[in-house]
């Protein structure tokens, strides 16, 4: 994955608005390795949980390994996000 800028990180907040799989699914790696982000396994889980929600297969791993990394409290915080989530964003 390349280097991921300001400007990309703020489009896939928007696509993913829109509830375009690929931009949940990018979101996560942003926030799982650091890339243009610091690295935040709860917005990653987040995000690859949504992403998932929508189809990607590959969420799902992501996702898993990511809640190896974490405590049940910090798991627990990102499924709370992800409902809040899909609450004022659901299309």
């Amino acid at each position: 994955m390349a280097c991921v800028d300001v400007d990309s990180l703020m489009q896939y907040e928007t696509e993913a608005q829109k509830g375009r799989p690929d931009a949940l699914y990018n979101l996560g790696l942003a926030y799982s390795t650091g890339n243009g982000v610091g690295v935040d396994f709860v917005a990653a889980h987040k995000w690859f949980n949504l992403a998932a929600l929508r189809g990607v297969e590959e969420a799902k791993s992501w996702r898993a390994q990511v809640a190896s990394e974490m405590l049940p409290a910090q798991i627990a915080e990102a499924q709370r996000l992800a409902r809040e989530w899909l609450s004022l964003f659901r299309n």
